[in-house]
């Protein structure tokens, strides 16, 4: 497969690699589980499948050409695990008066989200009652029925490709590729220095797989190279689908403390679960509560 010439190029291979419908820039893509504009050749935004319909992530010039309030970059210095990393500048998420369906049937409604910066909420429900489909209406993959969702005053859809880091529920590795390979193409991706990639796969506990293909991983080493891929695109907001799924208690403990040195750097963290993570100071949202 060749390799992206510029960014629309990018997002079109990376849809590729996460293992969606259609080929080059001219898609659609079939499922969401990373945070991708999808466009055709002239940049126009496609209409998604009915899981996804309305998809309002903007086009690719205008998120490029539009003016954006208070842009989330690297300013102080926190020390992290992974060497020291720079602090976020404020990024709060608020979404008002969200009604989301699936189907016909209804999933939420009237849901008031605020997110500001240091924060985590975990998402908890049972099977069915939208914890995913809230988490993608919030990140902007999913056009709710109602209600809006921005991210520091702005519309997500033009927020999002600078803010927002997303780990869906597969963990978009080739099983082919090494370990090494798999993040350097995200570090490229997110013009982030390759040389991050030991330091973080070491705060995981992974660098010494990193010559290792993915597909000879187990999952739950699988999962926390999936973590090591949203750490370096270094966005202050993560959008976590079940994380700790496969992961042992061990793994859980260095999810843990990736998401509180996250939050120390003045990064934020909305996860859907189904399973208890300790995660100090968490807000916890029943979706079958707000229904």
């Amino acid at each position: 497969m060749r390799r992206p010439r510029d960014w629309r190029d990018q997002m079109g291979w990376h849809c590729h690699r996460e293992g969606r419908s259609g080929t080059g820039r001219n898609h659609v893509c079939a499922r969401y589980t990373a945070p991708v504009v999808c466009c055709n050749a002239t940049g126009n935004l496609l209409t998604p499948g009915p899981l996804t319909r309305g998809l309002k992530m903007g086009d690719m010039r205008a998120m490029n050409t539009a003016p954006v309030s208070a842009p989330v970059k690297a300013s102080a210095r926190a020390k992290a695990p992974d060497g020291d990393r720079p602090s976020f500048e404020p990024a709060t998420l608020c979404a008002t008066g969200l009604v989301l369906s699936r189907g016909g049937d209804p999933l939420v409604r009237n849901l008031d989200v605020s997110l500001i910066e240091g924060e985590a909420i975990l998402l908890t429900g049972r099977n069915g009652a939208g914890k995913t489909t809230l988490l993608r209406a919030l990140a902007g993959f999913v056009q709710p029925d109602a209600g809006r969702v921005e991210i520091n005053g702005q519309p997500v859809a033009i927020m999002a490709p600078d803010v927002l880091g997303w780990l869906g529920h597969t963990d978009g590795l080739k099983p082919a590729e090494t370990v090494r390979q798999s993040l350097e193409f995200w570090t490229r991706l997110h013009n982030v220095n390759r040389k991050s990639i030991i330091a973080v796969l070491r705060a995981l506990e992974m660098d010494r797989w990193v010559d290792r293909p993915t597909g000879r991983l187990s999952r739950g080493q699988q999962r926390r190279v999936a973590l090591a891929r949203v750490i370096l695109s270094n966005r202050p907001i993560w959008f976590l689908d079940e994380p700790a799924g496969p992961l042992d208690g061990h793994g859980r403990e260095l999810l843990a403390a990736q998401v509180a040195v996250h939050r120390s750097r003045g990064g934020s963290v909305i996860a859907a679960t189904h399973q208890l993570l300790d995660w100090p100071d968490a807000r916890s949202l029943d979706l079958g509560s707000v229904q």
